[in-house]
């Protein structure tokens, strides 16, 4: 069984920088895809960014591309999400996901990491 623990979120002004981070605390990281997904209050949980298993295939959503960015650490198990320019916008509960793809969905979810960005 997979588990996934989210840590690295927190309150920043507009602007700023924070660094989330995804640890498989069980389960081989370098097996499964794996993606960062957000939701905010009273919306829909929305794609952020996926990484392939080698990290060698990234992908964005339009509204973090060039201020985020994806990145795994096979041999230590984690996943990293960099983001830059944030936003008040990008406000939103950050999950970790494994195992899966956009379109059918991933198997393994993490608890969520709270990032909050004052204006």
């Amino acid at each position: 069984q997979v588990q996934l623990v989210e840590s690295g979120g927190g309150l920043v002004q507009a602007g700023g920088s924070l660094r989330p981070s995804c640890a498989m605390t069980r389960g081989t990281l370098s097996l499964y895809n794996m993606a960062w997904f957000r939701q905010a209050p009273g919306k829909e949980r929305e794609f952020v960014a996926d990484i392939s298993r080698s990290g060698g295939i990234t992908n964005y959503a339009d509204s973090v591309k060039g201020r985020f960015t994806i990145s795994r650490d096979n041999a230590k198990n984690t996943v990293n999400l960099q983001m830059n320019s944030l936003k008040p916008e990008d406000t939103a509960v950050y999950y970790c996901a494994a195992a899966g793809t956009r379109s059918s969905g991933y198997r393994y979810w993490g608890q969520g990491t709270q990032v909050t960005v004052s204006s």
